[in-house]
């Protein structure tokens, strides 16, 4: 189960212990465990205390003087001690976060040939195809439950990255273990290096993947199924969750993949699910109810796509139609309002175009949508103009405000903006943490509508109860989980999720909403328990020494 992994063939002992960063306790090794583990002299003379080593770690980490910098120093205790390191992100992960995930990632894989000292995960590429299982057999740990997969070309707004992206692997299954409580010899990072189309990448010497174009067409899709084949025969067990796939592949190898193995796709299904369960909350400010809405999105690729066919079918959970439900859900792409009379549109899109007239910009689509809610995903930073939050704030009395473009560098637009620009009245949330904002005597927190809400917890639901698929049904529950999370005091300061620090146990109520309907809709393989929650509970990863003698 998701904490309790097997206990490995082999021990190993003396140097070959201390470089084992899933077993090894560094100066927290005990006198006992010293001498029968051949650790004498190898060590320090003096035994600190898990606190004591948490002290160094975080000491070392607040005098290191660029997120970047912090990034590297970070990860590199995760390469040491992961159990050190797990202790460290949970303790203070309202400060970590932000460094071993959205912004600083972004970052990371933009210099990750840069900043490259030891691998992480699988690297799985064109020139392995054929033997994809047997790369997968070269994996130390058999117990794996969650994969996270990449093949680059998407990452979060930055586009193709190519092999660099395996940053984004890596940083998500940090949060599988630090807020859904997955056991981190359960988890494995994959990147698929398929080529890249990125012109710098491809003349820069310290690249570290293939320097080819990227694989299209019959070979991809080969290439795709073989490894999803691998992995069905290698790691049976294995959730995989696709992450930051081009649009063009995105929704199709959802599609294909969905219903025969165990998979979803965090950028549609996780960003859809995180975004609802803020608009579950946004009417307890605004007032009257999801159904009441009516939304424009700034961007109409996966997640996009992915949160409006989430918000669909939560409006249709409550009384609409189908094409009531998709009347309310209106996309502005590169080329403008997407509406029937075009004749470019992406299969995708379809469903949501209307029979209206052409808007040629965002702020001529708000105001002739007339929405009480707009969501940015265009990756486009500051397209949330002055203009564009007035006309919002014109329109609506408490308008709803999206920017939820990652990084930071690339949100629609600030915390403080949307404040001030609707005086004071937006509902806020963004992708990246935003600092709170003053204005007069109010003080706002600023949510943050980050998938980490969300895909730790689904998988620790889909793992718990050995789920065989992962269902919209799951996202939906994930949906409504989370949005029961967020307290009358989260509301007061204008927040629309749960603080960060709290995401553990929010996380495991997901995750027994996700396991519920695993059970329910006959798709567990685990026996059901008395009690769902207590039980997800249990099974929780805590990062503790444990005793080797």
């Amino acid at each position: 189960m998701s904490g309790k992994p097997k206990v490995p063939s082999y021990f190993p002992t003396g140097v070959g212990l201390l470089h084992d960063p899933s077993l090894n306790k560094g100066t927290a090794f005990t006198e006992e465990e010293r001498d029968a583990l051949k650790l004498r002299g190898l060590l320090p003379p003096h035994v600190h205390t898990m606190e004591e080593q948490v002290m160094r770690v975080m000491g070392n980490f607040r005098r290191t003087p660029t997120p970047l910098e912090q990034h590297v120093n970070i990860l590199g205790c995760q390469a040491r001690n992961e159990t050190l390191f797990y202790r460290v992100v949970i303790d203070h992960l309202e400060e970590v976060m932000p460094i071993i995930y959205t912004p600083t990632v972004g970052e990371a894989c933009q210099k990750y040939g840069h900043i490259f000292m030891r691998p992480r995960g699988l690297f799985i590429s064109a020139k392995d195809r054929k033997r994809i299982a047997n790369v997968l057999r070269g994996w130390p740990h058999r117990d794996v439950h969650v994969i996270v997969v990449t093949d680059g070309e998407r990452i979060l707004g930055l586009g193709d990255l190519g092999a660099d992206g395996m940053g984004i692997p890596v940083g998500k299954l940090a949060l599988y273990t630090a807020c859904g409580g997955v056991h981190p010899t359960h988890c494995l990072p994959v990147t698929l290096d398929v080529g890249t189309e990125n012109e710098e990448l491809l003349s820069d010497p310290l690249y570290i993947g293939l320097k080819q174009r990227r694989l299209r067409g019959a070979e991809y899709d080969e290439f795709i199924d073989e490894f999803i084949g691998a992995v069905q025969e290698v790691f049976p067990d294995a959730l995989i969750q696709f992450e930051d796939f081009g649009n063009q592949n995105a929704f199709r190898l959802l599609q294909k993949y969905r219903d025969r193995v165990c998979t979803f796709n965090d950028d549609i299904q996780g960003t859809g699910a995180v975004v609802v369960a803020g608009l579950f909350a946004a009417p307890l400010i605004t007032g009257g109810s999801l159904v009441d809405q009516t939304f424009l999105f700034l961007g109409a690729g996966e997640a996009g796509i992915g949160i409006g066919d989430m918000i669909v079918g939560a409006m249709r959970d409550e009384g609409l139609s189908e094409d009531e439900a998709r009347s309310r859900c209106w996309f502005v792409d590169s080329h403008g309002l997407v509406v029937k009379s075009r004749q470019d549109l992406a299969a995708h899109k379809i469903p949501y175009a209307h029979d209206h007239p052409p808007a040629d910009n965002f702020l001529g689509a708000v105001e002739a949508v007339r929405p009480t809610g707009i969501i940015g995903v265009s990756g486009q930073p500051a397209t949330f103009t002055r203009a564009v939050l007035e006309a919002m704030a014109r329109i609506n009395e408490r308008p709803i405000v999206f920017a939820l473009s990652n990084p930071t560098s690339k949100s629609e637009c600030t915390a403080e903006q949307a404040y001030q620009w609707t005086e004071g009245r937006a509902v806020f949330a963004s992708g990246s943490p935003f600092d709170p904002v003053i204005l007069g005597a109010q003080k706002f927190v600023p949510g943050q509508g980050n998938n980490a809400y969300i895909f730790p917890g689904v998988g620790l639901g889909v793992v718990v109860s050995g789920a065989r698929l992962v269902t919209d049904e799951m996202f939906s529950a994930a949906a409504k989980a989370l949005a029961d999370q967020v307290s009358a005091e989260d509301l007061k300061v204008g927040r629309l999720y749960p603080r960060l620090s709290h995401i553990r146990d929010v996380s495991a109520h997901i995750g027994a909403a996700v396991a519920t309907i695993a059970w329910k809709r006959d798709l567990a393989t685990v026996p059901r328990p008395a009690d769902v929650l207590e039980y997800v509970k249990s099974e929780m990863y805590q990062p503790d020494y444990k005793s080797y003698v």
